[in-house]
């Protein structure tokens, strides 16, 4: 059955009432062959999202509006092996029990330099045992700082975290251990990252759409050796005791405002 994500803007209500509301969801789901799974609600920003299995989008959509009227701006089919991948673990609470739940992701991209260079001057065998050692040291600073591999992307990865202050510091870890290894590395690499932060649901109808595609092009300009990060990122790590230098407002390829850049210094 598909899964649908729903956003829900400018929410008035307060916890209490947004958990009465998930559990009236509930009572009357059946009739309308739908689940709801599970929700985040945002008390500062004021949005909702809620995750539910069904046949149809109106059918998820009818859940609501039979139960409390409180109807969603924005309701999208999503692919589910993405969304855990980017989400983790889902909110689970008895139903009716009040709670807020933040729904905001950092998503990371790296990406090794001059791969095709070094596969032509080295040969193919050689250029693997570089992605092989890169993807080492993301696996260890993944695991260290509690993020998630979400897809490979041949000369790099793509991961989320829920702390965006940690993912700021898994790419800090991981520039550090590169440099430890290269100082007697045979054929040392550099690695740029580009790290942004937002909601699950973007303009366009797409999960994670604006959020993933600014992290990949802060990725593709970060200088070799470098972390590019987001004017969200930058916001978010305030009191954390991570240097950040302005680089902007700058171009990115498919935006079509300037974007202010940042660069991590440690």
């Amino acid at each position: 059955m598909p899964l649908y994500m729903d956003r829900h803007d400018s929410v008035d209500n307060t916890p209490e009432e947004i958990a009465a509301a998930h559990k009236a969801d509930l009572e009357i789901q059946k009739e309308f062959g739908v689940q709801y799974l599970s929700y985040w609600f945002e008390p500062m920003d004021r949005t909702v999202f809620c995750l539910a299995d069904g046949p149809s989008r109106e059918a998820v959509i009818e859940v609501h509006r039979k139960s409390h009227g409180l109807l969603a701006g924005r309701v999208i089919e999503i692919d589910p092996s993405l969304l855990q991948a980017l989400m983790g673990e889902f909110p689970e609470y008895p139903p009716g029990t009040s709670y807020t739940a933040t729904a905001v992701r950092a998503v990371l991209f790296t990406d090794i330099c001059g791969s095709t260079e070094r596969a032509s001057r080295l040969g193919d065998e050689t250029a693997m045992q570089i992605v092989r050692m890169h993807d080492k040291f993301v696996k260890d600073a993944f695991e260290t700082h509690d993020g998630r591999m979400v897809k490979h992307t041949g000369d790099g990865v793509m991961g989320s975290f829920t702390s965006v202050a940690a993912s700021v510091h898994a790419a800090i870890w991981l520039q550090h251990s590169l440099d430890e290894w290269n100082k007697s590395a045979d054929e040392p690499f550099q690695v740029r990252i580009g790290i942004s932060a937002g909601e699950p649901i973007a303009e366009g109808d797409d999960l994670f759409g604006s959020v993933v595609n600014l992290a990949s092009r802060l990725c593709a300009w970060a200088p070799s050796g470098g972390i590019a990060v987001s004017a969200a990122v930058r916001e978010l790590c305030l009191g954390k005791k991570i240097t950040f230098i302005e680089h902007g407002p700058i171009a990115l390829k498919g935006f079509s405002e300037e974007i202010p850049v940042y660069v991590v210094t440690g």
